[in-house]
């Protein structure tokens, strides 16, 4: 089949997961054409060239580390009708270039409302709809009610009517509308290939707060050494190492690591919980995706949520440590086998 994919271009999540997802759609013999903006346009392009068109996409703005209601708002209008001109340029182009058979979508508009348009057969496949089409078994805050209320709301809005829903997930969460299928998270192949290992360092994914924090946090616990990735820096001071971005040395200290440090990022949480590793989890302000991730750490008792990074909080998350490997043990997966099953399921079914 003739397939278009679209990729959001906010965060690298989803360009790694659906990398894993078109890598296995040109295995099975479809052509797939994908459309994706931003880092994970420039990612994709080099991985699939002559596969991918640049899109303009949604972007979030961030103020004092959490996400900004009325900057994201304010910055999203003022390139909206420039955006708008020029993806319907591309989706000219794309009409008339490729005869496009099917959809998927990763919570992306421009593929969404291609199928629409074209009266395609659509398919979802995201984390995001959990806040939409299931019923989420943890308490939410009073401080969370609004954030839950215009997340899901975003949602809910963001690719509705599709065909089918397939939806990621390191938790078990109750489906409550049709057409929709839980399923775990996207693993990488490399982080299937793994060796999974106990050493003595703790690895921490984190753009969001300043360098000048995270150091002078983690530095009081002189005893402990960290890997810190996400912040570009390629440096050591005492036990503190910031490393560069490498697929295959992040993915070596991952695997070897005896705890994680996350946001709520939905990929990294479910790659450590994969790999069975504890996660300190202290998700965005008012990203309410990550504070679910966050939450449902805790519920599983793979991990601890907390509010931000701190000296005593760490110390407390290690000294559990024991009971976080315990319930992780228990973790099972098997690769992406249950995804791929449910995606081919769907694509026999329109051939």
């Amino acid at each position: 089949m003739n397939i278009l994919y679209g990729v959001p271009g906010e965060g690298m999540g989803h360009a790694t997961r659906s990398k894993v997802i078109i890598d296995f759609l040109l295995q099975e013999g479809h052509d797939v054409h994908i459309v994706s903006s931003s880092r994970a346009f420039q990612f994709l392009d080099k991985t699939f060239p002559g596969r991918v068109t640049e899109i303009k996409g949604f972007h979030f703005a961030y103020k004092n580390a959490e996400v900004s209601k009325s900057g994201t708002f304010l910055l999203n209008l003022k390139a909206a009708g420039k955006n708008l001109v020029y993806n319907i340029g591309k989706e000219l182009m794309i009409g008339r270039s490729f005869k496009i058979e099917l959809v998927i979508s990763d919570f992306e508009s421009f593929s969404y409302f291609f199928a629409k348009l074209h009266k395609l057969p659509l398919i979802s496949i995201d984390n995001m709809q959990v806040m939409n089409r299931c019923k989420l078994d943890i308490p939410i805050t009073k401080e969370e009610k609004s954030n839950y209320r215009l997340a899901k709301n975003i949602v809910k809005a963001k690719v509705p009517g599709c065909d089918h829903y397939l939806i990621t997930s390191f938790f078990a969460a109750e489906i409550s509308k049709e057409n929709t299928e839980m399923v775990p998270p996207i693993i990488r192949k490399a982080v299937q290939d793994a060796q999974i290992s106990k050493k003595s360092h703790i690895i921490m994914y984190q753009t969001s707060s300043s360098l000048k924090t995270v150091k002078e946090t983690l530095q009081q616990l002189p005893n402990e050494t960290f890997f810190v990735y996400g912040m570009n820096q390629d440096y050591t001071e005492g036990n503190v190492v910031f490393k560069p971005f490498s697929e295959k040395g992040f993915i070596d200290d991952l695997s070897g690591a005896k705890a994680v440090i996350a946001n709520g990022g939905f990929s990294f949480i479910s790659e450590a919980v994969y790999l069975k590793k504890p996660v300190y989890s202290f998700p965005i302000h008012n990203q309410f995706e990550q504070w679910v991730n966050a939450a449902y750490i805790q519920k599983l008792g793979y991990g601890r949520h907390f509010e931000e990074l701190s000296a005593d909080s760490l110390k407390s998350f290690l000294y559990d440590l024991p009971l976080f490997e315990e319930k992780l043990a228990a973790y099972r997966q098997n690769g992406n086998e249950v995804l791929f099953a449910g995606l081919q399921k769907f694509l026999l079914k329109k051939r």
